[in-house]
């Protein structure tokens, strides 16, 4: 399994940029994918910013990030996407796509509980 990560970049605050991560080695809707990032400075296991279960039919966001992140899919493409809108400073980070084969309990999962990783990609906000 791999996961290739597209977007990101710089921009300025209320800003909006989509991240993309394409998968390989497995269908993109039989897994369970997830965002993270890792904010400048912060060593510790990079946060949650969503879990998109198995079949893209449940979606679990971070309390702090919802109505300004979605994640979606496309089948065909075999990607996933983070659409971030309304993007702030505090949203600079190094943002990374994971994969396991399976979520069966309904939360959101950690950085730690995946096993396939994206390479990154650094979004940078700026006023």
């Amino acid at each position: 399994v791999q996961l290739v990560q597209s977007g990101g970049g710089s921009v300025q605050t209320g800003g909006s940029l989509t991240l993309s991560c394409v998968v390989s080695g497995v269908t993109v809707s039989t897994i369970c994918m997830g965002w993270f990032r890792r904010t400048p400075g912060k060593e510790r296991e990079p946060e949650e910013v969503a879990t998109l279960f198995n079949g893209g039919g449940r979606t679990f966001y971070t309390d702090s990030l919802k109505g300004r992140f979605t994640v979606s899919q496309d089948n065909a493409k075999n990607t996933v996407y983070l659409q971030m809108n309304n993007l702030k400073a505090e949203d600079t980070a190094m943002y990374f796509c994971a994969a396991r084969f399976v979520c069966g309990e309904d939360r959101q999962y950690l950085y730690s509980e995946f096993g396939y990783f994206g390479q990154g990609t650094q979004v940078t906000v700026s006023s």
